[in-house]
């Protein structure tokens, strides 16, 4: 503590030599006057640091004193008393109550600009109590705290205000030029604790050898006397204004750590609007994000929905396409078949008449050698009659088995007939049946694919229903016209008749379809049926 040296007589002078020595030298030489020993001269060092009389200060004034139940600490004889103010230290002899407890009370009364000189406790904490005026309290981190979060203090107390002071920190208690200051305390530990002060003839630095101290500081014996003999008083010092500059020193720190706080409320500020100001930039930046996905998915919407527009009337026009395709083809098949059918009848009847005029030149190429016979058999003798005879009963035998096998011949011809007759109606069966199969499987992918059109998009409901009214005015148009295309053309068949009786069951059972679907299409969810 340097302001402590300006107020214990020593000049500026020895305290510029002492503050700005030369280096001192690595090894210091320490010259006894007297030859002791390293053990002797540490006992020596403890015994004047811990036990010396003048560390005892409390023991100076101190008489015997009857035991008593009570102690009125202003009736005693005070431990140390000057003109700068008083104190005293009430112990467990003092106050037989306080034995083992190793608790002590003391009090000091501080007169106007006094100070109790800078002094620390070796084994106890002090806690005290402001009980008069007001003062400043300056407390010092010491070496020992230096490895713990230490920082050093100033204090202004005024009545009722409670400070401690750890042990191994030096301080000082300083009363205002205007007034006393009276405090009360106790601390933690009586025993063996003495305080120490570090000013006036009790200072620690009295108890080290001189040389050894001179050579530490690296100075000479001279100005260490200069800086050790100036000063007497160690415990309550004169000390005008000290308290008043200490104050000053307090509102200079104050106004530096709210200054400090200042700029830091301040940055912190700038932080915040800066933070708020990033906040709405990146609530700005998402709103506009937002608003640009939900036009995206607006945009996109409409696209899948132009898209599906665009598959539904694509898909519809290619179902129309290939049930056109598919009626065109069965037609074309129908019709194949039956220009086949004619075709093979057409064949049929030329091989059945090439073979009835085989059968007929058989027949007169037959009768024509048979008319040879007869007139050569006339000629021959009448020997011959009887075998001429026998031959023409032959003869007849033979023409005989020749109609049978002719009857047989035209008998398997009409059977072949009737058989390929049948499996031309066989074959016009299938025909009917894979167009019956491919039209239900029209009707299920057409039923399919309404009922995901449904679900993917209710609106086409009604474009579908104008489309499936459409198609049936076309179908309905179309049979029309076959019907009068049929009955323009001449000699159809049994097979045709089959093929037309069955056609119009399936559109009858079609008709019945669609009007059931529109009488339920007012509650329905708008699932389409196409033939």
């Amino acid at each position: 503590m340097v302001c402590t040296f300006s107020y214990v007589e020593v000049s500026e002078e020895v305290i510029y030599e002492m503050l700005n020595g030369t280096k001192p030298p690595a090894i210091v030489h320490g010259v006894s006057r007297t030859k002791r020993t390293a053990w002797e001269m540490q006992a020596q060092f403890i015994r004047d640091l811990v036990g010396s009389r003048g560390y005892n200060i409390f023991e100076l004034n101190r008489k015997k004193r009857k035991t008593t139940k009570l102690f009125n600490i202003f009736s005693e004889d005070k431990d140390f008393k000057n003109c700068n103010g008083w104190s005293t230290t009430v112990t467990r002899k003092k106050l037989s109550a306080l034995k083992g407890s190793e608790i002590s009370v003391f009090m000091v009364n501080l007169t106007s600009g006094s100070m109790m000189g800078p002094h620390w406790n070796p084994t106890a904490t002090e806690i005290a109590v402001v009980l008069q005026g007001q003062g400043m309290i300056r407390v010092v981190c010491s070496s020992i705290s230096s490895e713990t979060e230490c920082k050093n203090v100033r204090l202004k107390v005024e009545e009722g205000d409670v400070f401690a002071v750890p042990r191994f920190h030096p301080m000082a208690q300083m009363a205002f030029n205007n007034g006393t200051f009276v405090f009360m305390g106790f601390s933690t530990s009586a025993k063996k604790n003495y305080p120490q002060f570090l000013a006036g003839k009790a200072s620690v630095l009295q108890t080290l050898d001189k040389d050894v101290l001179a050579a530490s500081f690296n100075i000479d014996n001279a100005t260490l006397d200069r800086f050790l003999a100036p000063q007497r008083e160690y415990v309550i010092l004169d000390c005008t204004s000290c308290a008043e500059e200490e104050l000053r020193l307090l509102m200079e720190e104050m106004e530096k750590e709210k200054e400090a706080e200042r700029k830091r409320e301040e940055e912190e500020a700038q932080k915040k609007a800066e933070e708020k100001r990033r906040e709405e930039e990146e609530a700005r930046k998402k709103e506009e994000e937002k608003a640009r996905k939900e036009e995206e998915e607006r945009k996109k919407r409409e696209e899948v929905e132009e898209e599906a527009k665009r598959r539904a009337e694509e898909e519809e026009r290619k179902r129309q396409e290939e049930e056109a395709k598919r009626w065109e083809e069965a037609k074309r098949r129908a019709e194949e078949e039956e220009r086949k059918r004619q075709e093979e009848e057409a064949k049929r009847k030329e091989q059945e008449q090439v073979e009835a005029r085989k059968r007929e030149e058989e027949a007169a190429r037959k009768e024509e050698e048979e008319r040879r016979k007869r007139e050569e058999e006339a000629e021959a003798a009448a020997a011959a009659a009887k075998r001429r005879e026998e031959e023409e009963a032959k003869q007849e035998e033979e023409a005989k088995k020749r109609e049978q096998e002719q009857a047989e011949k035209e008998e398997e011809e009409a059977k072949r007939r009737e058989e390929e007759e049948q499996e031309a109606l066989r074959r016009e069966e299938e025909a009917a049946r894979w167009r019956r199969q491919q039209e239900e499987e029209a009707k299920r992918r057409a039923e399919e694919e309404a009922r995901k059109r449904q679900e993917e998009q209710a609106a086409a409901q009604r474009r579908e229903e104008e489309a499936a009214e459409a198609k049936r005015r076309a179908e309905e148009e179309a049979r029309k016209r076959q019907e009068e295309q049929e009955r323009q053309q001449p000699g159809r068949g049994e097979e045709e008749q089959a093929a037309e009786q069955e056609r119009k069951q399936q559109e009858e059972a079609q008709r019945e379809e669609e009007a059931a679907r529109q009488q339920g299409g007012g509650g329905s969810s708008g699932q389409q049926v196409y033939g």
